[in-house]
């Protein structure tokens, strides 16, 4: 590791998510997974964005106890139809219907963001940065036969949505529409580089 790594803080991301660790690295700054242990039932009174920004914050919360001193990126993704949450199916038949459900339609993806500088103890001093990033999928009429093949080749029963955008799932989306080309992803790269820039992470040096 370089002398000028050694002076960047402590950086964690508190996810288990492969696809969020492979956009994160991107970034180029050394950093750590943890993962954790929180209940991520939505509250019935909580709007999906509220949802996804509390659990985003939640997660963030909960690895900055253990790592004083660091910075801390949570996230957390709910997709809606019609305004009601699209939960992670957990097998192929509740896949299956999602997608059903789904084809020809748009979904509403929210993709929450925390940064929490442990560093600070005040939310006004930048100690907690959110932001929530909205994107919408138009998802492709397909018949039942290929929904079917799709789910049986990726198997995405862990995804929000039963489909897998970062693999042979875009065969299933039409169109994507966002202002963070990463988010759909789980982790929206552009917003995310904002808040380490204000909590004065170096990009570029010499």
């Amino acid at each position: 590791m370089s002398a000028a790594s050694d002076l960047l803080p402590r950086l964690i991301l508190a996810s288990s998510s492969p696809y969020r660790k492979e956009l994160l690295s991107r970034l180029r700054f050394p950093f750590e997974t943890m993962v954790p242990n929180i209940d991520e039932t939505a509250h019935a009174d909580e709007t999906p964005p509220a949802t996804a920004l509390r659990l985003a914050k939640n997660k963030a919360s909960v690895i900055a106890t253990h790592a004083s001193g660091a910075l801390v990126i949570g996230s957390d993704q709910v997709a809606t139809m019609d305004g009601e949450q699209i939960g992670k199916p957990g097998n192929h038949d509740n896949a299956l219907r999602q997608l059903q459900k789904m084809r020809g339609r748009s979904v509403i993806f929210h993709s929450a963001l925390c940064l929490l500088d442990s560093r600070k103890h005040h939310e006004e001093d930048g100690a907690i940065q959110v932001e929530n990033i909205t994107t919408l999928v138009t998802f492709r009429n397909l018949p039942d036969h290929e929904l079917d093949a799709y789910l049986r080749i990726e198997q995405p029963y862990d995804c929000a949505g039963s489909a897998k955008n970062e693999g042979l799932g875009i065969a299933l989306i039409e169109k994507i529409e966002s202002t963070d080309p990463t988010a759909l992803t789980g982790l929206p790269l552009i917003a995310l580089t904002t808040m380490l820039r204000r909590a004065g992470m170096p990009f570029f040096t010499a």
